[in-house]
Protein backbone atom coordinates (compact mmCIF):
# COMPACT_ATOMS: atom_id res chain seq x y z
CA UNK A 1 0.00 0.00 0.00
CA UNK A 2 1.34 3.46 -0.98
CA UNK A 3 2.39 6.05 1.60
CA UNK A 4 0.73 9.62 0.72
CA UNK A 5 3.57 11.41 -1.25
CA UNK A 6 4.85 14.69 0.15
CA UNK A 7 2.56 17.13 -1.20
CA UNK A 8 4.61 20.02 -3.42
CA UNK A 9 4.74 23.60 -2.50
CA UNK A 10 1.22 25.24 -3.44
CA UNK A 11 2.05 27.65 -5.99
CA UNK A 12 -1.85 29.59 -6.28
CA UNK A 13 -3.56 28.92 -9.72
CA UNK A 14 -4.11 32.39 -10.68
CA UNK A 15 0.13 32.48 -10.58
CA UNK A 16 0.98 29.47 -12.65
CA UNK A 17 -1.81 30.67 -14.98
CA UNK A 18 -0.31 33.75 -15.17
CA UNK A 19 3.02 32.37 -15.93
CA UNK A 20 1.86 30.31 -18.55
CA UNK A 21 -0.10 32.82 -20.22
CA UNK A 22 3.09 35.09 -20.27
CA UNK A 23 5.01 32.25 -21.75
CA UNK A 24 2.84 30.95 -24.25
CA UNK A 25 2.26 34.42 -26.09
CA UNK A 26 6.17 34.46 -25.62
CA UNK A 27 6.55 31.91 -27.60
CA UNK A 28 3.89 31.25 -30.26
CA UNK A 29 5.57 28.84 -32.72
CA UNK A 30 6.45 25.88 -30.67
CA UNK A 31 9.06 23.94 -32.28
CA UNK A 32 8.24 20.10 -32.86
CA UNK A 33 11.90 19.45 -31.42
CA UNK A 34 10.33 20.90 -28.06
CA UNK A 35 7.18 19.22 -28.42
CA UNK A 36 8.89 15.69 -28.80
CA UNK A 37 10.63 16.81 -25.52
CA UNK A 38 7.58 17.34 -23.33
CA UNK A 39 6.30 13.78 -24.65
CA UNK A 40 9.57 11.98 -23.75
CA UNK A 41 9.56 13.90 -20.49
CA UNK A 42 6.00 12.65 -19.44
CA UNK A 43 6.19 9.32 -21.39
CA UNK A 44 9.68 9.03 -19.14
CA UNK A 45 7.97 9.75 -16.32
CA UNK A 46 5.24 7.36 -16.42
CA UNK A 47 7.72 4.75 -17.16
CA UNK A 48 9.86 5.53 -14.56
CA UNK A 49 7.50 5.60 -12.02
CA UNK A 50 4.60 2.96 -13.00
CA UNK A 51 5.14 0.96 -10.00
CA UNK A 52 4.65 3.83 -7.74
CA UNK A 53 1.72 5.53 -9.48
CA UNK A 54 -0.26 2.07 -9.83
CA UNK A 55 0.41 1.66 -6.04
CA UNK A 56 -1.35 5.09 -5.56
CA UNK A 57 -4.29 4.26 -7.16
CA UNK A 58 -4.57 1.34 -5.53
CA UNK A 59 -4.32 3.40 -2.32
CA UNK A 60 -7.11 5.38 -3.41
CA UNK A 61 -9.46 2.64 -4.14
CA UNK A 62 -8.50 0.50 -1.57
CA UNK A 63 -8.41 -3.06 -4.17
CA UNK A 64 -7.22 -2.54 -7.42
CA UNK A 65 -5.03 -4.84 -9.58
CA UNK A 66 -2.03 -2.89 -10.45
CA UNK A 67 -2.59 -5.17 -13.57
CA UNK A 68 -5.94 -3.10 -14.45
CA UNK A 69 -4.18 0.03 -13.90
CA UNK A 70 -1.50 -1.37 -16.54
CA UNK A 71 -4.09 -1.98 -19.19
CA UNK A 72 -6.21 1.04 -18.17
CA UNK A 73 -4.06 3.55 -17.56
CA UNK A 74 -0.68 3.23 -18.46
CA UNK A 75 -1.01 1.08 -21.50
CA UNK A 76 -3.46 3.53 -22.78
CA UNK A 77 -1.11 6.70 -22.12
CA UNK A 78 2.00 4.57 -24.25
CA UNK A 79 0.30 3.54 -26.90
CA UNK A 80 -1.52 7.50 -27.50
CA UNK A 81 2.18 9.24 -26.61
CA UNK A 82 3.76 6.64 -28.68
CA UNK A 83 1.08 8.10 -31.82
CA UNK A 84 1.34 11.66 -30.81
CA UNK A 85 5.39 11.51 -31.13
CA UNK A 86 5.53 9.82 -34.42
CA UNK A 87 2.65 11.14 -35.77
CA UNK A 88 3.91 15.22 -34.58
CA UNK A 89 5.81 16.16 -38.19
CA UNK A 90 2.75 15.22 -40.34
CA UNK A 91 -0.07 16.95 -38.06
CA UNK A 92 1.81 20.17 -37.28
CA UNK A 93 2.63 20.62 -41.19
CA UNK A 94 0.45 23.89 -43.12
CA UNK A 95 -2.39 22.14 -45.08
CA UNK A 96 -3.05 22.81 -48.56
CA UNK A 97 -6.60 23.83 -49.82
CA UNK A 98 -8.09 24.13 -52.76
CA UNK A 99 -8.44 27.81 -54.06
CA UNK A 100 -11.85 28.00 -56.18
CA UNK A 101 -11.92 28.89 -59.97
CA UNK A 102 -12.91 32.90 -58.99
CA UNK A 103 -9.84 33.64 -56.52
CA UNK A 104 -7.17 32.27 -58.80
CA UNK A 105 -4.35 32.23 -58.58
CA UNK A 106 -4.63 33.20 -54.82
CA UNK A 107 -3.59 30.37 -52.81
CA UNK A 108 -5.21 28.77 -49.76
CA UNK A 109 -3.67 27.23 -46.44
CA UNK A 110 -4.40 26.64 -42.84
CA UNK A 111 -1.29 26.86 -40.45
CA UNK A 112 -1.69 24.90 -37.38
CA UNK A 113 -0.76 27.26 -34.12
CA UNK A 114 -0.84 26.20 -30.40
CA UNK A 115 -4.17 27.77 -28.89
CA UNK A 116 -1.74 28.93 -25.86
CA UNK A 117 -2.76 27.52 -22.13
CA UNK A 118 -4.90 24.52 -21.76
CA UNK A 119 -6.95 23.92 -19.00
CA UNK A 120 -7.86 20.09 -17.62
CA UNK A 121 -9.64 19.02 -14.88
CA UNK A 122 -9.80 15.32 -14.45
CA UNK A 123 -11.93 12.22 -12.85
CA UNK A 124 -11.07 9.95 -10.14
CA UNK A 125 -12.18 6.27 -12.06
CA UNK A 126 -8.80 6.32 -14.20
CA UNK A 127 -6.86 8.68 -12.67
CA UNK A 128 -3.95 8.71 -14.96
CA UNK A 129 -5.51 8.32 -18.41
CA UNK A 130 -8.03 10.43 -18.03
CA UNK A 131 -5.54 13.01 -17.18
CA UNK A 132 -1.97 12.79 -18.32
CA UNK A 133 -4.05 11.79 -22.31
CA UNK A 134 -5.73 14.61 -22.92
CA UNK A 135 -2.41 16.87 -20.94
CA UNK A 136 -0.27 14.52 -23.70
CA UNK A 137 -2.46 16.18 -26.61
CA UNK A 138 -2.30 19.51 -25.85
CA UNK A 139 1.55 19.54 -25.11
CA UNK A 140 1.72 17.82 -28.60
CA UNK A 141 -0.33 20.63 -29.80
CA UNK A 142 1.85 23.01 -28.48
CA UNK A 143 0.22 24.28 -25.73
CA UNK A 144 1.24 24.77 -21.59
CA UNK A 145 -0.92 22.76 -19.72
CA UNK A 146 -2.96 23.24 -16.14
CA UNK A 147 -3.73 20.19 -14.85
CA UNK A 148 -6.45 19.49 -11.61
CA UNK A 149 -7.14 15.98 -10.93
CA UNK A 150 -9.63 14.66 -8.72
CA UNK A 151 -9.52 15.27 -4.56
CA UNK A 152 -11.02 11.82 -4.41
CA UNK A 153 -7.83 9.90 -5.36
CA UNK A 154 -5.39 12.44 -3.21
CA UNK A 155 -2.39 9.66 -3.29
CA UNK A 156 -2.43 9.65 -7.00
CA UNK A 157 -2.90 13.08 -7.52
CA UNK A 158 -0.18 13.89 -4.47
CA UNK A 159 1.99 11.96 -6.76
CA UNK A 160 1.14 13.81 -9.78
CA UNK A 161 1.87 16.83 -8.75
CA UNK A 162 5.10 15.82 -7.61
CA UNK A 163 5.94 14.06 -10.43
CA UNK A 164 5.57 16.64 -12.82
CA UNK A 165 7.05 19.33 -10.93
CA UNK A 166 10.04 17.79 -10.68
CA UNK A 167 10.29 17.38 -14.37
CA UNK A 168 8.81 20.73 -15.78
CA UNK A 169 9.05 24.15 -15.55
CA UNK A 170 5.53 25.61 -13.94
CA UNK A 171 4.90 27.45 -17.37
CA UNK A 172 4.93 24.17 -19.20
CA UNK A 173 2.77 21.81 -17.21
CA UNK A 174 1.92 21.89 -13.62
CA UNK A 175 -0.48 20.18 -11.82
CA UNK A 176 -2.90 21.77 -9.09
CA UNK A 177 -4.67 20.46 -5.89
CA UNK A 178 -7.42 20.42 -3.72
CA UNK A 179 -10.78 20.25 -3.74
CA UNK A 180 -14.09 21.26 -4.94
CA UNK A 181 -13.95 24.87 -3.94
CA UNK A 182 -10.16 24.90 -6.22
CA UNK A 183 -11.98 23.18 -9.06
CA UNK A 184 -15.13 25.85 -9.06
CA UNK A 185 -12.06 28.60 -8.96
CA UNK A 186 -9.50 26.89 -11.45
CA UNK A 187 -12.99 26.48 -13.74
CA UNK A 188 -12.93 30.51 -13.86
CA UNK A 189 -9.45 30.92 -15.45
CA UNK A 190 -9.72 32.18 -18.68
CA UNK A 191 -7.94 29.52 -20.78
CA UNK A 192 -7.64 29.57 -24.26
CA UNK A 193 -9.55 25.96 -23.70
CA UNK A 194 -10.53 23.89 -20.55
CA UNK A 195 -10.94 20.15 -20.65
CA UNK A 196 -13.15 18.37 -18.75
CA UNK A 197 -14.11 14.76 -17.87
CA UNK A 198 -16.36 13.89 -15.27
CA UNK A 199 -20.26 13.59 -14.53
CA UNK A 200 -23.14 15.92 -16.53
CA UNK A 201 -23.95 17.39 -13.55
CA UNK A 202 -20.55 19.04 -12.78
CA UNK A 203 -19.99 19.51 -16.27
CA UNK A 204 -22.65 21.90 -16.75
CA UNK A 205 -21.11 23.66 -13.62
CA UNK A 206 -17.84 23.81 -15.57
CA UNK A 207 -19.28 24.69 -18.96
CA UNK A 208 -21.10 27.64 -17.03
CA UNK A 209 -18.07 28.78 -15.57
CA UNK A 210 -15.82 28.83 -18.69
CA UNK A 211 -18.94 30.82 -20.72
CA UNK A 212 -17.88 34.00 -18.33
CA UNK A 213 -14.45 33.80 -20.27
CA UNK A 214 -15.86 32.66 -23.89
CA UNK A 215 -13.31 29.85 -23.04
CA UNK A 216 -13.77 27.03 -25.09
CA UNK A 217 -14.23 23.70 -23.62
CA UNK A 218 -14.13 19.98 -24.38
CA UNK A 219 -17.00 17.93 -22.07
CA UNK A 220 -15.91 14.17 -22.11
CA UNK A 221 -18.94 13.13 -19.62
CA UNK A 222 -21.09 10.12 -19.31
CA UNK A 223 -24.91 9.11 -19.28
CA UNK A 224 -26.82 5.36 -19.74
CA UNK A 225 -24.84 3.33 -22.38
CA UNK A 226 -27.20 0.73 -24.06
CA UNK A 227 -26.46 -2.65 -24.95
CA UNK A 228 -28.32 -4.61 -27.61
CA UNK A 229 -28.03 -8.10 -27.98
CA UNK A 230 -29.82 -9.09 -31.34
CA UNK A 231 -31.95 -12.44 -31.46
CA UNK A 232 -28.61 -13.38 -34.08
CA UNK A 233 -26.07 -13.17 -31.31
CA UNK A 234 -23.94 -16.18 -29.89
CA UNK A 235 -25.66 -15.58 -26.13
CA UNK A 236 -22.51 -16.96 -24.79
CA UNK A 237 -20.18 -14.83 -26.47
CA UNK A 238 -22.07 -11.39 -25.52
CA UNK A 239 -22.60 -12.07 -21.98
CA UNK A 240 -18.59 -12.68 -21.14
CA UNK A 241 -18.03 -9.37 -23.43
CA UNK A 242 -20.57 -7.42 -21.38
CA UNK A 243 -19.65 -8.75 -18.28
CA UNK A 244 -16.63 -7.49 -18.63
CA UNK A 245 -17.06 -3.90 -19.79
CA UNK A 246 -19.32 -3.69 -17.48
CA UNK A 247 -17.29 -5.00 -14.32
CA UNK A 248 -13.93 -3.90 -15.75
CA UNK A 249 -13.44 -1.20 -12.83
CA UNK A 250 -16.34 -2.68 -10.97
CA UNK A 251 -18.20 -0.80 -13.53
CA UNK A 252 -16.79 2.57 -12.57
CA UNK A 253 -15.98 3.22 -16.16
CA UNK A 254 -17.55 5.99 -18.49
CA UNK A 255 -17.87 4.04 -21.28
CA UNK A 256 -19.77 0.81 -19.07
CA UNK A 257 -22.72 -1.39 -20.29
CA UNK A 258 -25.16 0.80 -18.51
CA UNK A 259 -28.27 -1.08 -19.31
CA UNK A 260 -28.51 -4.43 -21.51
CA UNK A 261 -31.87 -4.55 -23.71
CA UNK A 262 -32.94 -8.33 -25.09
CA UNK A 263 -35.75 -10.08 -27.03
CA UNK A 264 -38.23 -10.63 -24.54
CA UNK A 265 -38.22 -14.15 -23.53
CA UNK A 266 -34.39 -14.80 -23.33
CA UNK A 267 -34.30 -13.30 -20.29
CA UNK A 268 -33.27 -16.77 -18.39
CA UNK A 269 -31.11 -17.73 -20.92
CA UNK A 270 -29.02 -14.06 -20.37
CA UNK A 271 -29.05 -14.53 -16.27
CA UNK A 272 -27.56 -18.24 -16.53
CA UNK A 273 -25.03 -16.97 -19.64
CA UNK A 274 -24.25 -13.41 -17.59
CA UNK A 275 -23.82 -15.70 -14.03
CA UNK A 276 -21.68 -18.48 -15.92
CA UNK A 277 -19.63 -15.03 -17.23
CA UNK A 278 -19.34 -13.15 -13.56
CA UNK A 279 -18.16 -16.82 -11.94
CA UNK A 280 -14.82 -17.43 -15.11
CA UNK A 281 -13.92 -13.78 -14.69
CA UNK A 282 -14.02 -13.38 -10.83
CA UNK A 283 -14.64 -16.96 -9.19
CA UNK A 284 -14.68 -14.78 -5.79
CA UNK A 285 -15.56 -11.15 -4.75
CA UNK A 286 -14.52 -10.50 -1.62
CA UNK A 287 -10.64 -10.02 -1.26
CA UNK A 288 -10.11 -10.99 -4.76
CA UNK A 289 -7.58 -8.30 -6.19
CA UNK A 290 -8.75 -8.10 -10.09
CA UNK A 291 -11.92 -7.20 -8.61
CA UNK A 292 -11.93 -3.31 -8.17
CA UNK A 293 -13.32 -1.66 -5.03
CA UNK A 294 -16.03 1.07 -5.10
CA UNK A 295 -13.99 4.42 -5.01
CA UNK A 296 -15.37 5.61 -1.22
CA UNK A 297 -18.69 4.86 1.51
CA UNK A 298 -20.40 7.48 -0.04
CA UNK A 299 -20.43 5.97 -3.72
CA UNK A 300 -21.03 2.30 -2.00
CA UNK A 301 -23.77 3.52 -0.32
CA UNK A 302 -25.72 5.45 -3.47
CA UNK A 303 -25.66 2.34 -5.11
CA UNK A 304 -26.95 0.57 -2.68
CA UNK A 305 -29.86 2.98 -2.38
CA UNK A 306 -30.18 2.38 -6.21
CA UNK A 307 -30.67 -1.70 -5.67
CA UNK A 308 -33.16 -0.67 -2.49
CA UNK A 309 -35.33 1.21 -4.46
CA UNK A 310 -35.55 -0.50 -7.30
CA UNK A 311 -36.26 -3.64 -5.28
CA UNK A 312 -39.20 -1.91 -3.49
CA UNK A 313 -40.64 -0.96 -6.97
CA UNK A 314 -41.03 -4.09 -7.91
CA UNK A 315 -37.98 -5.55 -10.25
CA UNK A 316 -36.24 -8.45 -10.26
CA UNK A 317 -32.95 -8.32 -8.29
CA UNK A 318 -30.52 -10.78 -8.45
CA UNK A 319 -26.86 -11.34 -7.60
CA UNK A 320 -24.67 -12.85 -9.94
CA UNK A 321 -21.48 -13.21 -7.77
CA UNK A 322 -20.57 -16.86 -6.80
CA UNK A 323 -20.01 -15.54 -3.55
CA UNK A 324 -22.19 -13.69 -0.62
CA UNK A 325 -22.69 -11.56 1.04
CA UNK A 326 -23.81 -8.85 -1.73
CA UNK A 327 -21.32 -6.32 -0.19
CA UNK A 328 -18.25 -6.26 1.14
CA UNK A 329 -18.60 -3.79 3.45
CA UNK A 330 -14.60 -3.62 4.59
CA UNK A 331 -13.36 -3.86 1.37
CA UNK A 332 -16.10 -1.78 -0.64
CA UNK A 333 -16.27 -4.69 -2.74
CA UNK A 334 -19.66 -4.90 -4.40
CA UNK A 335 -21.01 -8.29 -5.61
CA UNK A 336 -22.28 -7.84 -9.37
CA UNK A 337 -25.76 -7.62 -9.46
CA UNK A 338 -28.63 -7.73 -12.36
CA UNK A 339 -31.89 -6.23 -12.28
CA UNK A 340 -34.68 -7.13 -14.51
CA UNK A 341 -37.28 -4.88 -15.96
CA UNK A 342 -37.13 -1.85 -13.57
CA UNK A 343 -39.74 1.28 -13.73
CA UNK A 344 -38.48 3.75 -16.17
CA UNK A 345 -39.19 6.66 -13.35
CA UNK A 346 -36.64 4.95 -10.68
CA UNK A 347 -32.85 6.18 -10.12
CA UNK A 348 -31.36 3.02 -11.44
CA UNK A 349 -33.03 4.10 -14.71
CA UNK A 350 -32.13 8.11 -14.97
CA UNK A 351 -28.72 8.15 -13.76
CA UNK A 352 -25.50 7.05 -14.64
CA UNK A 353 -24.80 4.08 -12.77
CA UNK A 354 -20.91 3.77 -11.94
CA UNK A 355 -21.26 0.20 -10.37
CA UNK A 356 -21.38 -3.32 -11.09
CA UNK A 357 -25.58 -3.18 -11.45
CA UNK A 358 -26.72 -4.16 -14.68
CA UNK A 359 -30.31 -3.26 -15.82
CA UNK A 360 -32.03 -5.80 -18.29
CA UNK A 361 -34.97 -4.41 -20.28
CA UNK A 362 -36.86 -6.74 -22.78
CA UNK A 363 -37.78 -5.41 -25.76
CA UNK A 364 -40.31 -7.10 -28.67
CA UNK A 365 -38.80 -6.07 -31.55
CA UNK A 366 -36.04 -3.82 -32.79
CA UNK A 367 -38.50 -1.00 -33.59
CA UNK A 368 -39.18 -0.99 -29.49
CA UNK A 369 -35.63 -1.03 -28.78
CA UNK A 370 -34.53 2.25 -31.14
CA UNK A 371 -37.46 3.96 -29.48
CA UNK A 372 -36.20 3.16 -26.08
CA UNK A 373 -32.58 4.56 -26.95
CA UNK A 374 -33.98 7.64 -28.64
CA UNK A 375 -36.39 8.72 -25.89
CA UNK A 376 -33.45 9.32 -23.45
CA UNK A 377 -30.71 11.30 -23.59
CA UNK A 378 -27.79 10.58 -26.30
CA UNK A 379 -25.47 8.17 -25.08
CA UNK A 380 -21.81 8.27 -24.57
CA UNK A 381 -21.61 4.58 -26.18
CA UNK A 382 -23.77 2.59 -27.74
CA UNK A 383 -23.02 -1.94 -27.81
CA UNK A 384 -25.08 -4.30 -30.57
CA UNK A 385 -24.63 -8.17 -30.51
CA UNK A 386 -25.38 -10.48 -33.03
CA UNK A 387 -24.91 -11.86 -36.68
CA UNK A 388 -27.74 -10.02 -38.37
CA UNK A 389 -25.95 -6.99 -40.32
CA UNK A 390 -28.96 -5.47 -41.67
CA UNK A 391 -30.60 -5.38 -38.17
CA UNK A 392 -26.96 -3.65 -36.96
CA UNK A 393 -27.17 -0.82 -39.77
CA UNK A 394 -30.69 -0.18 -38.98
CA UNK A 395 -30.27 0.67 -35.37
CA UNK A 396 -26.80 2.28 -35.49
CA UNK A 397 -28.50 4.24 -38.37
CA UNK A 398 -31.47 5.14 -36.56
CA UNK A 399 -29.88 6.04 -33.49
CA UNK A 400 -26.91 8.59 -32.25
CA UNK A 401 -24.50 8.09 -29.70
CA UNK A 402 -20.97 9.08 -28.82
CA UNK A 403 -19.10 5.81 -30.32
CA UNK A 404 -19.80 2.49 -30.95
CA UNK A 405 -18.49 -0.62 -30.50
CA UNK A 406 -19.90 -4.13 -32.36
CA UNK A 407 -19.87 -7.27 -30.43
CA UNK A 408 -17.81 -6.28 -27.57
CA UNK A 409 -17.89 -3.41 -25.25
CA UNK A 410 -15.37 -0.72 -24.49
CA UNK A 411 -12.69 -1.41 -27.07
CA UNK A 412 -13.56 1.84 -29.51
CA UNK A 413 -11.91 3.76 -26.77
CA UNK A 414 -8.76 2.07 -27.35
CA UNK A 415 -8.54 2.96 -31.15
CA UNK A 416 -6.39 5.77 -31.31
CA UNK A 417 -7.76 6.72 -35.13
CA UNK A 418 -11.48 6.63 -33.72
CA UNK A 419 -12.28 10.13 -31.91
CA UNK A 420 -13.53 9.46 -28.59
CA UNK A 421 -16.48 11.91 -27.37
CA UNK A 422 -20.15 12.72 -25.87
CA UNK A 423 -22.90 14.10 -27.93
CA UNK A 424 -26.01 16.16 -26.57
CA UNK A 425 -25.73 15.46 -22.77
CA UNK A 426 -22.35 12.90 -22.72
CA UNK A 427 -20.20 15.38 -23.63
CA UNK A 428 -18.66 17.46 -26.75
CA UNK A 429 -16.12 17.64 -28.27
CA UNK A 430 -13.34 14.75 -29.12
CA UNK A 431 -10.19 13.86 -28.90
CA UNK A 432 -7.87 10.80 -29.22
CA UNK A 433 -5.03 10.40 -32.47
CA UNK A 434 -5.29 13.79 -34.94
CA UNK A 435 -8.50 14.37 -33.43
CA UNK A 436 -7.12 15.50 -29.59
CA UNK A 437 -4.41 17.06 -31.63
CA UNK A 438 -6.73 19.27 -33.61
CA UNK A 439 -8.87 20.13 -30.63
CA UNK A 440 -5.82 21.49 -29.19
CA UNK A 441 -4.83 23.67 -32.06
CA UNK A 442 -6.05 26.75 -33.95
CA UNK A 443 -6.22 26.30 -37.68
CA UNK A 444 -5.40 29.27 -39.01
CA UNK A 445 -6.97 30.29 -42.48
CA UNK A 446 -4.73 32.16 -45.08
CA UNK A 447 -4.96 33.25 -48.29
CA UNK A 448 -1.97 34.72 -49.71
CA UNK A 449 -2.70 37.22 -53.07
CA UNK A 450 -1.25 36.93 -56.68
CA UNK A 451 0.24 39.60 -58.03
CA UNK A 452 -2.33 38.71 -61.05
CA UNK A 453 -5.19 38.62 -59.18
CA UNK A 454 -8.00 40.49 -60.59
CA UNK A 455 -10.29 41.65 -57.36
CA UNK A 456 -10.51 44.90 -58.89
CA UNK A 457 -13.09 43.54 -61.16
CA UNK A 458 -15.29 43.14 -57.95
CA UNK A 459 -14.54 47.14 -56.94
CA UNK A 460 -17.21 49.55 -57.10
CA UNK A 461 -18.16 51.41 -58.96
CA UNK A 462 -20.85 48.77 -59.94
CA UNK A 463 -21.99 49.22 -63.53
CA UNK A 464 -22.04 46.47 -66.95
CA UNK A 465 -18.53 45.80 -66.24
CA UNK A 466 -19.46 43.95 -63.06
CA UNK A 467 -22.59 42.48 -64.18
CA UNK A 468 -21.13 40.60 -66.77
CA UNK A 469 -18.18 39.44 -64.52
CA UNK A 470 -20.70 38.29 -62.15
CA UNK A 471 -22.36 36.34 -65.06
CA UNK A 472 -19.60 34.30 -65.97
CA UNK A 473 -19.28 33.49 -62.55
CA UNK A 474 -22.55 32.25 -62.42
CA UNK A 475 -22.21 29.92 -65.02
CA UNK A 476 -19.18 28.43 -63.45
CA UNK A 477 -20.75 27.92 -59.44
Amino acid sequence: MAHMTQIPPTIPPQAIFEAQYSASRAQIDVPLSLRRDRLGRLRTLIETHADTLSEAVAADFGVRAKALTEVADLFVLRAAIGQLHRQLPRWMKPRRVATPLYLMPARGHVQRQPLGVVGVIGPWNYPLQLTFGPAAAALAAGNRVMLKPSELTPHTSALMASLVQQVFAADEFSVVLGGADVAQAFAQLPFDHLFFTGSTAVGRLVATAAAANLTPTTLELGGKSPCVIDASCDLGDAAIKIAHGKLFNAGQTCIAPDYVMIPRGQEAAFEAAYTAAVARLFPTIAGNPDYAAIVSDRHLARLQALLDEARTSGARVVDVSPTAPAIQATSRQMNPTLVFNPQADTRLMNEELFGPILPVLSYDNLDDAITTINRRPRPLALYWFGRDTAARDRLLNNTVSGGVTVNDTLMHVAHEGLPFGGVGESGWGAYHGETGFLRFTQQKPVLVQSRWAMGNLFYPPYGPRFERVMGLIKRWL
